[in-house]
């Protein structure tokens, strides 16, 4: 995401919810990467990793277009690149470990060490590879076209099309190689103090200390005290903290806008557009769509929802406050591991046969613990490994669709490890396409075995409610981000200014039926996309309205369906969207494409309205 020598914890339960209620929640196996932070196998693979990086550079540093030219020149290359991918397998499997080991404990000195030196000395490696793609991008069009045009060095090309999309931003090599290794005590040294400083944080509620994830999970309680309580909590350890986070977005942004001058970038958002190998005027359409449908979309049900409530403003620590007079049941984990499993099985045996695996062999950490880092998320590792999903499992709705979510990610970067370690990677705007139709697929099928009415109505309206979250809300934090960023040139921001603007923005996208009360100017500060992946939220969006298209293509589609979703699937990073999406007649450059996801959630919100 947007990251012990034993890697099986103590039992742990989640501070809302009774151990009896949810039952006993999985901790992943971590051994499967490595026996511990101790290992003998893990300081070998870093000695290797360090070891095979020299060798690299001495072997191929400034010979590439020699080689190019040689009469076995794609032989050659073909060679040099699968030397390189298995360097990069080894390297990112001791920093998948470092990174997953840490998230289990943020607050811990060992990890936060470990996690430190084991950067440090993977940056250091990997500062010897740094020349491959740029000599790689001096090579004549001309001729890498024709060498990668036949085997072997056609399994490559795309990821070779792919860096030479990179190529008139780059710079020399000693300023690559500067700007690689200073990123250490730079963009990582900021995140690493972000997540610490946040994962450290207590906020109080009626005496009780709460890190952030339960602290957010009562924002979600039944009773509306409590969520006030919950609220006036983040605002004040929020508040305290603010000139911290300020600092850190500040200098994140003036880092990322100094590197986007050096290389040549136009506009704010344009290099996350090149990492997620997608057209701006295409991003630039999402976003002027959803703009243009937040009155019939948020403004519209959150009107609703307040006159559901007997008000004409809901307090915004009611927003996503359960329906009144509906009953909250918890669900308890193997509840939820049922329904996702049985609603992916419906689609596909195989999809349901790969997230299987994440709860039968230790791929899944559930439970909430301090220190934890919050949220959710799936990390793929490398090809030669399996990804591993966390959560932090309190037995709500919300938490089943985030196993969902999570689990469509997993299956996704199982499905796509065939690729390599090189291709198999996906871009943003499409990595968030598994997860979310793995959450539609879940949905669809406790909606149709549902027949109370009340209950309908919480599961419509909750749906409603995360795709306003996904959609709405992930695009106007794409507004934030970009006023925040263009503000930044004229200067340092101050918190109150950073304050200023997310309010215009949430009164903009969530409409006059939310009243803000004092302390949600901060709530800004505790979004982690913003400090780790700059401009990383559209994706969110991009995918939900890609899902609510490619979902009903799937209503309306005759056999072979799921197998050419699995192929999609599969392809990891090496097509483009556009011919991914070909196969199910799609076409995000269409300018009525962003309308049938948001006239999805229109409709579902007519159906509630049809409900009162």
């Amino acid at each position: 995401m947007h990251r012990s020598p034993v890697s099986v914890f103590a039992p742990s339960q989640p501070a809302e919810t009774s151990a009896g209620a949810i039952g006993p929640l999985p901790e992943w196996k971590l051994e499967h990467l490595y026996p511990g932070m101790e290992s003998a196998e893990f300081a070998l693979d870093l000695e290797q990793g360090l070891s095979e990086s020299k060798r690299f550079f001495t072997t191929y540093k400034g010979r590439l277009e020699e080689i190019a030219r040689a009469p076995d020149g794609g032989q050659r290359l073909f060679d040099a690149i699968a030397d390189y991918e298995r360097i990069e397998d080894r390297l990112g499997r001791i920093m998948s470990y470092a990174g997953l080991n840490y998230a289990v404990d943020t607050s811990d000195p060992k990890r936060g060490k470990f996690y430190g030196d084991a950067q440090e000395k993977v940056t250091a490696a990997s500062s010897d590879l740094l020349f491959l793609t740029l000599e790689l991008n001096r090579i004549e069009d001309a001729l890498l076209d024709a060498l990668a045009a036949q085997e072997p060095l056609s399994h490559y090309r795309p990821w070779l099309e792919d860096i030479r999309k990179e190529k008139r931003y780059q710079l020399d090599d000693r300023l690559e190689q500067l700007l690689h290794e200073k990123s250490v005590t730079g963009r990582a040294a900021w995140n690493r103090l972000f997540d610490e400083t946040m994962s450290s944080l207590r906020f109080e509620i009626d005496g009780e200390q709460l890190a952030l994830e339960p602290t957010l999970n009562r924002l979600q309680d039944t009773d509306a005290v409590t969520r006030r309580k919950a609220s006036e909590a983040l605002a004040k350890t929020l508040k305290a903290n603010a000139r911290t986070f300020s600092l850190i977005t500040n200098t994140l942004i003036k880092d990322k806008e100094i590197a986007d001058r050096w290389r040549g970038f136009e506009d704010v958002a344009d290099s996350r557009h090149l990492a997620n190998r997608v057209e701006r005027e295409v991003v630039d359409a999402l976003v002027g769509a959803v703009h243009e449908a937040y009155p019939r979309l948020s403004h519209r049900y959150y009107k609703l929802k307040a006159r559901w409530f007997g008000k004409e403003q809901l307090d915004h620590w009611d927003r996503n406050a359960p329906l009144p007079k509906v009953e909250q049941k918890v669900i308890p984990w193997a509840e939820a591991r049922d329904m996702v499993l049985t609603a992916y099985r419906g689609f596909s045996p195989q999809m349901a046969d790969i997230a299987m695996r994440f709860f039968n062999e230790g791929w899944i950490d559930a439970p909430v613990r301090p220190g934890k880092s919050p949220g959710a998320f799936a990390h793929p590792t490398v090809p030669s490994s399996h990804p591993y999903v966390l959560v932090n499992y309190q037995g709500k709705p919300r938490d089943v669709m985030t196993l969902a979510h999570e689990l469509g990610h997993g299956v996704h970067q199982v499905l796509a490890a065939g690729q390599g370690a090189l291709m198999a990677p996906t871009p943003l705007t499409l990595a968030e396409t598994a997860s979310v139709f793995g959450e539609m697929l879940t949905f669809r099928r406790i909606l149709a075995n549902t027949s109370d009415r009340k209950a309908r109505k919480a599961l419509l309206a909750g749906k409603v409610e995360d795709m306003i979250n996904t959609v709405v809300r992930q695009i106007a934090f794409y507004s934030f981000e970009r006023k925040i960023h263009v503000a930044r040139k004229d200067g340092e921001l101050t918190a109150e200014r950073i304050n200023d603007i997310w309010m215009s923005v949430q009164a903009e996208s969530l409409g006059p039926a939310i009243r803000f009360h004092d302390g949600y100017e901060v709530f800004w500060s505790y979004i982690p996309h913003f400090i780790h992946s700059p401009f990383y939220v559209y994706a969110y969006a991009f995918g939900d309205c890609l899902v609510n298209s490619l979902y009903g293509v799937y209503q309306k589609a005759d056999a072979g369906f799921a197998e050419r979703y699995l192929a999609m699937l599969a392809a990891g990073g090496t097509k483009h969207h556009s011919e991914l999406l070909a196969p199910f007649g799609l076409d995000a450059k269409d300018p009525g494409f962003w309308q049938v996801g948001l006239n999805l959630i229109e409709g579902m919100i007519i159906e509630l309205e049809g409900m009162e």
